[in-house]
Order: C-alpha cells, then sequence, then structure tokens
C-alpha cells in the first residue's frame, strides 16, 4: 500500500474516532449526570446511555432497602436521581426467589451475593452481570463525595 494512501486511511480512522469520541461526550451531557454517568461509562467502557440506566437500577435498589431517612440522604447526594431512576430499565414483577435464582444461573450472576436479583436489569441494557461488582464501588466513591462517607457507606450497605 503506498505512503498517500496509508496517511489518507489513518487521518480518515482518527477523524472518525474524534467523531465518536465527540458523539459519545454530547450523549455523556445529555444524561441526567454527566458527572457519574461519565465514569461509570469510563471505568466500565459501555455507553452513556447503558450507564444511566445501570446508575438508576443501582440506585432503584437502594431505594428500596434503605429506610425512607437515609435513602432522603444517598438521593440528596446525587443530582439527577429522578432521571437516573427512570432511565432504569423496567422489570417484570414476577420476581419470586425461585425466578431470581433461576434468572442468575441463567446469566452467569453467581457471586454477586444480594446483587444476583440485579442481573435481569443489567441483561436489559446489553451489559454482563460482572459489571455489576464494578459499577457499586464506582457509585458509592462518587456519593461518598458529594455527600460524605457517611452516606456513601449508607449506599455501600445495600450494594453488596
Amino acid at each position: 500500500m503506498n505512503r498517500a494512501l496509508l496517511s489518507s486511511l489513518l487521518v480518515a480512522a482518527m477523524a472518525l474516532g474524534h467523531g465518536l469520541l465527540a458523539a459519545q461526550a454530547q450523549d455523556v451531557q445529555a444524561t441526567a449526570n454527566p458527572e457519574l454517568v461519565g465514569a461509570l461509562s469510563k471505568e466500565l467502557s459501555i455507553t452513556p446511555q447503558q450507564a444511566e440506566g445501570a446508575a438508576g437500577a443501582l440506585f432503584g435498589r437502594a431505594k428500596t432497602k434503605l429506610d425512607p431517612a437515609d435513602w432522603s440522604k444517598v438521593s440528596g447526594a446525587v443530582p439527577g436521581m429522578d432521571g437516573l431512576l427512570k432511565a432504569a430499565p423496567a422489570m417484570g414483577s414476577a420476581t419470586g426467589v425461585a425466578g431470581t435464582s433461576g434468572l442468575s444461573a441463567m446469566t452467569g450472576a453467581a457471586g454477586l451475593g444480594g446483587l444476583a436479583g440485579m442481573a435481569g436489569s443489567f441483561s436489559k441494557l446489553g451489559l454482563k452481570p460482572e459489571l455489576l461488582m464494578k459499577a457499586v464501588p464506582v457509585l458509592t466513591n462518587y456519593v461518598s463525595k458529594s455527600g460524605g462517607a457517611d452516606v456513601g457507606r449508607l449506599l455501600a450497605g445495600v450494594l453488596k
């Protein structure tokens, strides 16, 4: 291949890459919480839409596990919480213990502990269950920075 053609292809590939990065940056800015979504997207190598849905799903779980006063502390530390919760995929209402363990076995969610039931939410987002364990520290670190260490511990306690 001649150098001029190779050089042109390289320039085109770089321009395309920059365009994709710019588009992804715009997507992050359009989310409910660009800082958190950007951190999740980068850490997990997922799209901003997947990151927003994953954050919403995990915060949704925390909302059901925390008492209202503690949830208020967590949600108060996260700008755009309502938008994040709305971005979470809807789950069917038929989730019994047997259904959850069956889903866990099918999706490879074994070893996720109490988060195994979240595997379905991540699957609906096109994410592998093992990303759950990588998402939790990103969320808890964010909440610890924005709401304080005690609030971060509240969240971490229910996302085990």
